[in-house]
């Protein structure tokens, strides 16, 4: 049995083998690092920006962290699930996105090149941002796939404040991508909400307190009514978590979700056209025993785990779930 450093020594994009959790190459989830994508079913990259940022700078480190606490889940079958999903999953770690942070108006045309070329072998992406800005070049590579996209935002804030069209800003993407079309707003839903905008855009906002009243099954019905068919594209920024279980972000608000509730929400989304994922704001210098990158990389984990379920893997149960 081959042990060790599957990163780069794997030659195929199935299974795993054993490896050291506190050793050995850090890729996402221990997957290969490749550039060939014949055959994947999902690359992961991630995006080291954050000239964004409003406040707290450091999610730039974001993609580094959210690999290395993803070795403990590399290690046994996915929970809840039962199942290894890369039985089933063929999955990558393309490395990152390379950028030009000199030629700040260069990043974002970087980013959808980036994932143009992702995007046009046929596979899904998931990313690890890098500030929340990263995901509207990404909405428009996936809108050139799919068409409009129906966004489940996973976050404190709203993200549509006041655009110029031009500007780099991680709060303004979404009324720019709204506007633009490439968000089909009267599809997309908002979760976890906690600060205040005079206009909600056309989006279905279920805010922080709304979903601790009403419940995970509460929301999800909103959302899965709300999206049907469409293409889906979850934007999951770590601040939607309390910073009591995510204090490594740059804008945390307090009165939050649990990292519990946002895993159930997450794996409550399997059925829906799920067709890309950014998980993004995870700033590590912030952060403490890397409480905020797990739950970023159990949030990845398990959307991965939906898309095995979807092609088939078979979740298998151990006591009362």
């Amino acid at each position: 049995m081959r042990q060790g450093d599957q990163a780069f020594l794997r030659d195929d994009t199935m299974g795993r083998w054993p490896e050291m959790t506190y050793g050995g190459a850090l890729s996402f989830l221990r997957r290969r690092y490749s550039r060939d994508l014949a055959g994947v079913d999902v690359v992961v990259s991630g995006v080291p920006f954050d000239a964004s940022v409003t406040n707290r700078p450091g999610c730039r480190f974001g993609p580094a962290a959210i690999r290395a606490a993803s070795t403990q889940l590399a290690e046994l079958k996915a929970f809840p699930f039962g199942f290894d999903p890369f039985e089933t999953l063929a999955v990558t770690d393309w490395g990152d996105c390379m950028m030009d942070p000199h030629h700040p108006q260069s990043v974002a045309p970087a980013i959808e090149a980036h994932a143009d070329a992702i995007l046009a072998s046929g596979a899904r992406m998931l990313t690890l941002g890098g500030d929340h800005s990263i995901s509207y070049p990404l909405l428009k590579a996936h809108a050139k796939q799919h068409g409009p996209i129906a966004l489940v935002q996973f976050d404190a804030h709203c993200d549509t404040w006041e655009d110029d069209g031009t500007r780099m800003d991680h709060g303004t993407m979404f009324a720019r991508a709204a506007a633009e079309g490439v968000i089909d707003v009267a599809r997309s839903t908002q979760v976890g909400l906690r600060t205040f905008n005079d206009d909600d855009h056309g989006f279905e906002i279920l805010t922080a307190p709304w979903l601790h009243r009403n419940g995970i099954d509460a929301a999800l019905e909103v959302v899965r009514d709300r999206a049907g068919d469409a293409p889906v594209y979850l934007s999951f920024d770590i601040d939607g978590l309390d910073p009591a279980f995510a204090p490594g972000t740059g804008t945390p608000v307090a009165g939050g979700l649990a990292s519990w509730q946002a895993l159930e929400f997450v794996r409550g989304l399997g059925g829906l056209n799920l067709v890309g994922m950014d998980i993004v704001e995870v700033s590590p210098p912030y952060d403490h025993a890397e409480i905020t990158a797990i739950a970023a990389a159990t949030v990845a984990h398990d959307w991965l785990c939906l898309l095995a379920k979807g092609k088939g893997a078979v979740p298998r149960s151990v006591g009362r779930i």
